[in-house]
Parts: structure tokens; sequence; C-alpha cells
């Protein structure tokens, strides 16, 4: 045996210090590097289990100071039999070591599947979610399964405990000094993680057990492959068509062409042959990965640049808000009246046009949390039949008693748009859940709805209605 050993491994600011030299014959540098100013090896807190693994197996002693985190003896106050791919799904990631992703779609208790995780593993475990209302629907969740205080990292809160709730914001910049403190990571939408701050939480932290959960973990940019390196492969997958009927309530899509009246259509086109023109001339392309914003660059520092943002943005609006559409929303909302409507549209403004216009509740990023928590119950009690909402419902929130969605306006992403499908797919007994699709004929809509239609959620023959 080496004379350096045991082996002393400590945290420090989201990575791990082995107290090794640099001339050690151990495969070190496969996790991090020498560093000299302080005479250790350094590595991310990531590869905590790896090291740990490779350490025990081979029988070399070892002096663990990193780990901070502590059993957790989690027993459930109140549990129904899991389903029976809840089941299969826990045991899949068990199998896969206790790290991977597990993909379901919207309304099929994932969550339910974390809380299987949580009770198997029984380690102090943080919870990550996107947004503060997910945080706090994760809490109330946790809190009725297992009668135990959570702590809460976000939002005005920064009460860590053993089983701790944060968003992604919070635990990124927090994960320094709290990333040896939990032996499991569960990150909800975790989609969300590749961005390049987000990383962090996964990178920083010791957790040897991860859990990713996701109805949509593929990404347009490609970032989806980091989280085979930060949480693990998906390990288990069930897709919205293998649930419809039984898991998931029946469905269908309609999607809604309409026209632009004559002057709209003339307005569109002029706007938008100086949009296109402004970016011929400075050879911008959209659809690379940084055409965006070579484009606002473009039209801050090039002659008719703010004309062609402008025009840009007009198009656009007369595309999303025709009167067509406009009309066509009363329509569905007379069709459908005393059912529970969810209206999405891409942008605050088109959303706060539709609430003024049909006197209809508006929820967007803008809401305040406590007004937001009133519209939703009045909402799931049937007192509010109606929501308008840009982009805050697209994910995560429960509201089970939805069966109409209307895309008003939308992204191009296939993500937005399945999530926005699985907002109606709750099940309830005799339920038909409808998606209505409003596009603007002869408009770059059409190419939009069908990028964002490339999933097999809608490989099934379209209702047209011109």
């Amino acid at each position: 045996m080496v004379p350096y050993l045991p082996l002393k491994i400590t945290f420090q600011d989201g990575t791990l210090l082995l107290d090794a030299p640099a001339t050690t014959p151990l495969p070190l540098a496969q996790w991090g590097v020498f560093d000299e100013r302080v005479g250790q090896w350094r590595a991310e807190a990531r590869h905590y289990a790896a090291i740990i693994l490779h350490l025990y197996r081979r029988g070399l002693a070892y002096d663990d100071q990193a780990r901070a985190y502590e059993v957790l003896p989690l027993q459930w106050r109140r549990r129904h039999p899991p389903r029976e791919y809840q089941q299969e799904a826990v045991n899949s990631w068990w199998s896969s070591g206790g790290r991977g992703l597990i993909v379901l779609p919207t309304g099929t208790g994932k969550s339910y599947v974390a809380h299987m995780a949580m009770a198997k593993v029984q380690r102090s475990t943080l919870v990550v979610a996107p947004t503060i209302d997910l945080m706090e629907q994760w809490a109330r969740q946790l809190e009725a399964a297992f009668g135990i205080q959570i702590g809460l990292l976000g939002g005005g809160s920064r009460d860590v405990l053993p089983l701790t709730i944060s968003t992604y914001d919070s635990a990124a910049m927090m994960m320094d000094f709290i990333g040896n403190r939990f032996g499991l990571l569960v990150v909800d939408e975790c989609h969300h993680l590749p961005g390049p701050f987000y990383q962090q939480l996964a990178r920083f932290a010791i957790a040897p057990y991860r859990l990713g959960l996701s109805a949509t973990p593929e990404r347009q940019d490609g970032g989806d492959a980091v989280l085979d390196e930060l949480l693990g492969p998906i390990c288990y997958r069930r897709d919205i068509d293998e649930m419809e009927g039984n898991v998931l309530a029946a469905y269908r899509t309609e999607r809604i062409c309409l026209d632009l009246e004559e002057d709209e259509m003339r307005d569109y086109e002029a706007n938008r042959t100086v949009y296109i023109q402004f970016l011929h001339s400075n050879r911008i392309n959209l659809s690379a990965p940084r055409g965006w914003n070579q484009f606002l660059m473009a039209c801050s520092r090039q002659a008719g640049g703010r004309e062609a943002l402008q025009a840009y943005l007009t198009q656009r609006r007369l595309a999303m808000t025709c009167r067509a559409k406009l009309q066509q929303v009363w329509t569905l909302l007379r069709r459908h009246a005393g059912e529970r409507i969810l209206c999405f549209t891409a942008d605050n403004r088109t959303a706060y046009e539709l609430g003024q216009r049909f006197y209809l509740p508006v929820i967007t990023h803008h809401t305040k949390i406590a007004e937001r928590r009133v519209l939703l119950d009045a909402f799931r009690a049937g007192d509010l039949p109606v929501l308008v909402t840009s982009r805050v419902l697209n994910e995560g929130v429960d509201v089970p008693e939805a069966s109409v969605g209307i895309v008003v306006s939308g992204s191009g992403s296939i993500r937005e748009h399945v999530q926005r499908l699985g907002r109606i797919l709750r099940p309830a007994a005799g339920k038909q859940a409808v998606l209505y699709e409003l596009i603007s004929y002869g408009t770059a809509e059409w190419n939009v709805s069908d990028r964002r239609r490339q999933h097999r959620a809608y490989e099934r023959p379209d209702s047209m209605s011109e």
C-alpha cells in the first residue's frame, strides 16, 4: 500500500479536494486536475460516487470528510399502491445504480415515482424545480406523503433541511455551500438543466443518487446530451400515445386554419418583406444557433435595423392576433361552455388582450404568487371556468380539471407544444380532451406549427377547419 493512503477527501466550494501527490499512481486525472495552489487534486463534486467506488473496489483506505448527508428514515404517512409503470420506473432506475432519467407524460405521477425513489434511498434529498409554484407544490405533496418538515430554498426562503425543495436558481447559487449535504438529487423538469448556469447545481453536488424527471427531455440545441453526464441516461420511458385512454384521458387535436382579412394580409406582407430583406442583406440565418442574437445585434448597429425589428414584431403580431383568431376563440369558448378551458399564448401582450376582450382571468409571470394561487384554486373549483396564460402553465402546475386547450399562439418548440397538450390530459371519468391550435393561413405560423408537431403524440389524423 502506498504511504500517503488513506486518501483524504474534502468538499470545498462545489469541488472535491483529494489529498494525494501529483505523481499518485491512482487514476485521479480522469476526474480532475492537480491544483498547484493547494498541492491537491481537485475534481467537480459530481465525481464523488465514482471516486469512492474506485477506491472501494481497489480495497484502498480513504478518509471521507466530504460527505455531510445523512440517513433520512422516511416513513409513508399515506400511500396508495403504485401503478405498474410507476413501479417499473423505480425498479429500472434502481437497477441503473440509482442514476438516470425517468420520462413520463404530464399527469402520470412522476412526482410519486420520485417519492418512491426517496423512500428507497433513505438519504438526505434535494428536489429541484424550475419555478416557485412547483417548489410549493412539491413541498405540499412531500409533507402529505411523509409528514416531516420540508426545507425551502427560493422565493425568499432559505431553510435547508434533510429534505429540501429548491428552485433551479437558488440551488445553482447555493450549491457551493450545500452540495455535500444531500445523497439524492431529484431534478424535476430536467430539460432545463443543460443551461450553463443551471448545470452548476448538478456539477457541484456530491449526491451519488440522481433522478431526472421530464415529459420531454430532448432539446432543439442538443443540450440534452449533457443530462447523461450529469444525471445518467434515460432508464425508463413511456409516451403520451401509449397511455391514452388508460392512465391519461382520451384526446384529439384540431388544427384550425384561419384567413387574415385583406387589410391584415397587406400589412403582414409589407412588414415581412422589410424584415426578410434585412436578414438577407446582413446574411443572417435565424436557424443558426446564434441567429436570433445576430439579428438583434444587427438591428442595433446597421442602417434600417430599428425598422426591421419593428417590422418583425408587427408581422408577428398580425399573425398571432388576427381578427379571425379572436373570433374563433369566442366561438370555441361558447362551444365548450361549462368545461374547464386553458388558453395559451406566446406572449403576455396577447394574453392580456384576450383577457380584456373576453373578461377572462390572466396568469403571467408578472402575476403575484398569492393572486396566482387564488386564480388556480378558483379554476379547480369551477368558479373560473377559463384561464388565459402565456407560458406560466406550460409545465408542472397541476390543473387536472382542464379538458380543453386553445393554443392561440406559441413557439416552434416541440416541448412547449407537448407540455400544453399534457395540461389537459389528467384522467377523469368519461373525459375527452381536445387541443385546438389556431393558425393564421399564409403566414410563418404554418411552418412554426409543423415544427412543433413533430412528436408521436400528434401522429394521428388531424381535424382541419378553414
